[in-house]
């Protein structure tokens, strides 16, 4: 089993500096030299023989739970060696067997009726609320950030976002019902009733989340525009005259894509707009990552556009605009990770090392996935007639600068300590 471990190894890095240690002492080297030097060690045999078999599940699972330790350089490099190696990388037999089982029976595991959408919603969203605080900006917005610049600091970017979906969204009177489907803790609903003047209903299937955008609505003197509910997007009453849904398209499955937006054109008025924003794939179909998928986020699935467009269509829906931003998420989830790690031991009081180490994995392995492995993000704003939308772009800059004039007089001012 050590020399087939070494073949894989092989046949995946061709490219840098890597040194692996078996669990027998033996060492091997790969690459071709370039880059900075890195080392792991596999602890036991057992793990050695998992990795071998099944890399793309087994390989976070020892990083996990202590069976492969990192030696030189962090799980970020090794994850982001292992990753760049695009198009010269040779999948094992077993690796290309389990991947394709995987895709055949994807269906299946994105099956995502209600109650199992609450449960896969609650087993990532209604964790300790503590934790989301220790590596998010102040509004907690947990998805990607817009930089307008390289230098632009996370939560300048999150709030760039903000703005610039809610130009896209067209608030050109006030009052609009708005529905934010996926609404998280609520920094988009309220920026939205805030600075565009809309009437915002919220649902979100997490209860952690429900209880802090309420809470956040009351403490702001929002609660008659913005009311968030514990409730499906399928369950939810309209008509609206604007959608947004922001980083909740991951959680709906490809086997829902249609019931998803012959809800959103149910649900939109004639007049209206939507705007969906979520992760997306550039290379086709695919799969959920198995580790990701069993640790992280069950029932999820990153879409390709191909996937998506095809159920708009069905909808009866236009598609007024498309915009792919690149590596925008990849620099929010160095953001999130450098955060992470620099409250690691918080972290670990409030679970445990084991925990600190998957969620370092996690984020570590998903920002590698935006730069060296197609994934991108969406926003794909919809409509149910022509001519609802201006017929070229330029009202999306004129309508960040109207709501940045907003935020500034919205923006609380500075106060003595115990004020």
């Amino acid at each position: 089993m050590e020399r087939l471990l070494l073949q894989v190894i092989s046949r995946v890095v061709r490219r840098g500096t890597l040194s692996v240690t078996l669990a027998s002492g033996r060492r091997a080297s790969f690459g071709d030299g370039t880059g900075i030097p890195l080392a792991m060690r596999f602890t036991s045999v057992q793990w050695q023989r998992r990795v071998c078999l099944d890399p793309e599940l087994a390989l976070g699972e020892a990083y996990m739970d202590g069976g492969l330790i990192v030696e030189q350089g962090d799980i970020a490099d090794i994850l982001a060696l292992f990753m760049a190696q695009v198009g010269l990388a040779v999948p094992s037999v077993s690796a290309k067997l389990f991947m394709k089982l995987r895709f055949l029976f994807r269906r299946l595991a994105q099956f995502n009726p209600r109650e199992r959408s609450q449960q896969n919603v609650a087993h990532h969203y209604d964790l300790d609320g503590r934790l989301y605080s220790l590596f998010l900006d102040a509004d907690r917005q947990y998805s990607c950030a817009y930089f307008e610049r390289p230098d632009q600091t996370l939560d300048d970017a999150q709030l760039a976002k903000k703005r610039h979906i809610a130009a896209k969204l067209l608030f050109d009177r006030p009052d609009l019902a708005t529905l934010d489907i996926g609404c998280g803790w609520g920094g988009m609903g309220l920026y939205l009733a805030e600075n565009a003047g809309a009437r915002v209903t919220g649902v979100t299937l997490s209860q952690e989340q429900l209880g802090v955008a309420r809470n956040r609505a009351n403490e702001r003197g929002l609660a008659e525009r913005a009311a968030f509910r514990l409730q499906d997007y399928r369950d939810t009453p309209g008509p609206f005259d604007r959608i947004v849904s922001v980083g909740m398209f991951e959680h709906v499955g490809v086997g829902h894509y249609d019931e998803y937006f012959a809800r959103v054109a149910e649900l939109l008025t004639d007049d209206g707009v939507a705007l969906i924003h979520s992760i997306g794939r550039s290379e086709g179909p695919g799969i959920t990552n198995p580790w990701i998928a069993k640790y992280i986020f069950p029932g999820g699935y990153i879409p390709a556009l191909s996937e998506v467009l095809p159920a708009i269509e069905r909808a009866g829906l236009y598609v007024t605009d498309i915009e792919i931003l690149r590596l925008h998420y990849a620099e929010t989830l160095k953001a999130w990770r450098e955060r992470f790690l620099a409250h690691r031991e918080e972290v670990e009081r409030l679970y445990d090392a084991r925990f600190v180490r998957m969620f370092e994995f996690y984020l570590a392995s998903s920002e590698m996935a935006f730069r060296h492995q197609g994934m991108m993000i969406f926003q794909v704003q919809l409509a149910r007639r022509e001519g609802v939308v201006p017929m070229t772009r330029g009202y999306i800059a004129e309508a960040e600068a109207a709501l940045k004039a907003m935020e500034t007089r919205h923006r609380p001012g500075l106060r003595l300590a115990g004020e």
